[in-house]
């Protein structure tokens, strides 16, 4: 008697495994870890908790700004150093905590007013940092938007972006330095179109593939049942 071979049955994913991993994905990708950050996280252990670093990060932000502490010069490296030394210990974190999904706006948070306080306090036009704060923002709403879709922005996005780390590097350097202006019109710019034309290409083909999907379901409804069959028929005989 011929036996036939048994197809071995594929596995079923758990869904609380699975739940798990995506939560993690997107609260990763939320994060917009930079180079820097992922270089590190593999040198620094497990992490520590990052809902109470980047809760730790954005008060001192907001104590040194009301205090008053920034002037120019290199005290304008303190602000970027002590997020940097706060926040960068939390990226290997799975981020599976209760209170884990608090961790990308806390980061977003503790960025943003870094960079609106160095840059004040360095004589940056006003402008010029509102801009900044706008392009960084887009992305970070396009990415929420795009995951939420299950539409993932590919990983040299956030390598490209240079992360919310070097991104406050940069700035911080650039303002010990005395050359901020510049320094952030070249990063505002850079980063503008890095992020624009990679959102609308991505959308782009989107839309181009959901209307060809769209085209073919259209033309095979549209088909007769003589003409599905003699498509059938030739596909099984080119077989």
């Amino acid at each position: 008697m011929i036996t036939h071979p048994q197809a071995m049955a594929t596995p079923t994913p758990d869904p609380d495994e699975e739940r798990r991993r995506i939560q993690t994905a997107r609260l990763v990708a939320y994060r917009d870890d930079g180079p820097l950050a992922h270089a590190l996280s593999t040198k620094i252990g497990g992490g520590v908790p990052p809902v109470p670093a980047t809760l730790v990060a954005l008060l001192a932000m907001v104590g040194i700004t009301a205090a008053g502490l920034l002037d120019r010069g290199p005290i304008l490296l303190l602000p970027v150093a002590i997020v940097l030394l706060l926040v960068l210990p939390t990226t290997p974190r799975d981020h599976l905590g209760r209170f884990d999904w608090l961790t990308p706006p806390l980061l977003r948070g503790a960025e943003f007013l870094t960079v609106i306080a160095v840059g004040l306090a360095a004589d940056a036009p006003k402008w010029l940092l509102f801009v900044l704060v706008y392009v960084v923002g887009y992305h970070t709403y396009d990415t929420v938007y795009r995951t939420r879709q299950s539409i993932w922005p590919p990983a040299w996005v956030f390598r490209a972006g240079l992360g919310w780390e070097l991104r406050l590097l940069i700035i911080g350097v650039g303002a010990a330095l005395d050359v901020l202006t510049p320094v952030l019109a070249v990063l505002t710019a850079y980063l503008f179109v890095l992020f624009a034309v990679e959102s609308v290409t991505s959308w782009v083909r989107l839309d181009k593939a959901s209307a060809q999907a769209g085209a073919d379901a259209e033309q095979d409804l549209e088909a007769s049942p003589e003409d599905a069959l003699e498509q059938a028929t030739g596909e099984a005989e080119k077989g």
